[in-house]
């Protein structure tokens, strides 16, 4: 059976709607509360099982990207522990040195989820 097509408008507009229905607009809304167009409404009801199943997927994958982000400060700790435990002065930076090449990468790696602030949710990007 040939794979349904995707179409990444459609599936753009899932991403950004909030289907709450609106009564005074009979529509959904986009995520920053602006109500769907007439024919915005059309094209999101005209989504097919495949499209709805991308939205959804994606919409997975950034919460994975929140709850990573939202727990990188208890990683970076638990990671760093056992190379502070060796330390008498216990710093990022003597911690570092004695990091090998693989765990300094797993550092910065940690490091860069803990500094850069969360990205907002957009299709076609998690």
């Amino acid at each position: 059976m040939a794979q349904p097509e995707v179409r990444p408008r459609i599936v753009a507009l899932l991403c950004d709607a909030d289907f709450i229905y609106r009564t005074d607009t009979r529509t959904w809304s986009h995520l920053d509360g602006r109500p769907f167009t007439h024919a915005e409404q059309v094209i999101a009801l005209q989504a097919t099982r495949a499209e709805a199943d991308e939205a959804r997927a994606q919409l997975m994958r950034y919460l994975e990207y929140r709850r990573t982000k939202r727990e990188a400060g208890d990683v970076l700790t638990h990671f760093l522990d056992p190379f502070l435990d060796q330390l008498r002065e216990k710093t990022l930076d003597n911690a570092a040195e004695i990091m090998g090449k693989e765990d300094r990468a797993e550092l910065d790696r940690i490091l860069r989820l803990v500094r850069e602030p969360v990205r907002p949710f957009a299709p076609y990007t998690f």
